[in-house]
């Protein structure tokens, strides 16, 4: 087992999970979003762990994705939220992944391979309210609508909209996010009036959660609030807690006279003697290049200084004269423990959000779970 891993708390994820369910009616379905491979933690454990914790439908954004769960040997229904190819088609049918639709040409394709695979699907009819990236309008909803209730391979099994600044406290963002539940909510009635049932409503992703209730409707679909992060949710005092922590170990306890320099580009130089120690982690794991100069590492509970360039497979952390660290010691570049950094504090730090951090921590890092209760 490498010295560089990511261990991922499920029971915390449990616990985000009953937060959430804390901000919805006991009626509204959960779809937890475990796109990019769980947001980094391992799609298949976070699939699991979400179903057990009460989630009715798991969202992925590409076909490759919904077929990993199926052969994991996942049945809840699956929702792809970004478009497939049309030579996806057949694989979306035979694993039963539910796409979304929102024009004309793409439904015809749909119903076409869904008749010559004899075979009736679900999809969902996609509502561009104002995030401006794909779905039809609200004024082509109900035609769309009719169209799919007269096709004989597809079925209308729900409706959804996605929010743009859901998860601001500004007021001009949450004026906005209030105009984009309208939006959907005109396009429904619509459909309605056409004598459709438009199915299962949903537009709430994290933020909607806790700051737009109205927004609700028959489902929510959290995605980074699962895994512990929510800007708008600390700012409102909610504890979660986050499901990664990503470390490594001190390999090697290296001495450095004043005047020399570690890594590329000698873009460090120690000022006086001292200690430098060797993590076997670096930008091919997840750990951001441009991290470095600035990001502190806990170790013993105690924060050291990332020295010099990150290099692919390596990094350097400054241990000065006066330490209390040995050869083997972990260290902790981010996890769900106060005495060190969050995925949220290596994010700020570079101007990013926590979703990129946590998605980028690499494959080859291996996954350590931990799970107390079996039985959840």
């Amino acid at each position: 087992m490498r010295a560089t891993q990511a261990h991922i708390n499920l029971d915390n994820l449990h616990e985000n999970i009953n937060i959430i369910k804390k901000y919805i009616k006991p009626s509204t379905k959960l779809c937890c979003a475990v796109k990019a491979d769980g947001y980094g933690h391992g799609a298949v454990r976070v699939s699991v762990a979400a179903l057990k914790a009460g989630a009715s439908f798991l969202a992925v954004a590409s076909i490759s994705e919904g077929i990993e769960l199926r052969e994991a040997g996942i049945v809840a229904p699956i929702l792809s939220l970004s478009l497939p190819l049309k030579d996806e088609i057949p694989s979306l049918i035979v694993h039963s992944i539910t796409p979304l639709v929102f024009d004309t040409e793409f439904i015809d394709q749909l119903n076409e391979v869904a008749i010559s695979m004899h075979r009736k699907i679900p999809v969902h009819l996609k509502i561009d309210t104002g995030m401006g990236r794909v779905g039809c309008s609200k004024e082509e909803a109900a035609t769309l609508a009719k169209k799919i209730a007269f096709t004989e391979g597809l079925y209308l099994e729900g409706v959804c909209t996605h929010l743009a600044c859901a998860d601001s406290l500004l007021e001009d963002d949450i004026a906005y996010t209030k105009k984009q539940i309208s939006n959907f909510s005109y396009a429904v009635e619509q459909i309605k009036k056409e004598g459709i049932n438009p199915g299962i409503l949903h537009c709430s992703n994290s933020g909607a959660i806790f700051l737009h209730p109205e927004a609700h409707f028959d489902m929510v679909r959290p995605g980074i609030v699962i895994y512990g992060y929510s800007s708008c949710a600390k700012e409102m005092g909610i504890e979660l807690k986050p499901v990664m922590e990503f470390s490594s170990q001190i390999v090697a306890i290296k001495h450095f006279k004043k005047g020399d320099s570690v890594s590329y580009d000698r873009t460090w130089v120690a000022k006086e003697d001292c200690d430098i120690g060797v993590i076997p982690a670096g930008y091919a794991d997840g750990l951001l290049r441009r991290l470095s100069p600035g990001l502190e590492v806990s170790i013993n509970g105690r924060m050291y200084s990332i020295v010099g360039r990150i290099c692919m497979d390596q990094c350097m952390v400054y241990l000065g004269k006066d330490y209390d660290v040995k050869r083997w010691d972990k260290v902790i570049f981010f996890g769900p423990e106060k005495n060190c950094n969050t995925a949220e504090d290596l994010a700020n730090s570079i101007e990013t959000i926590s979703y990129e951090i946590l998605c980028g921590v690499n494959k080859r890092v291996p996954r350590i779970y931990v799970d107390t209760d079996k039985n959840k």
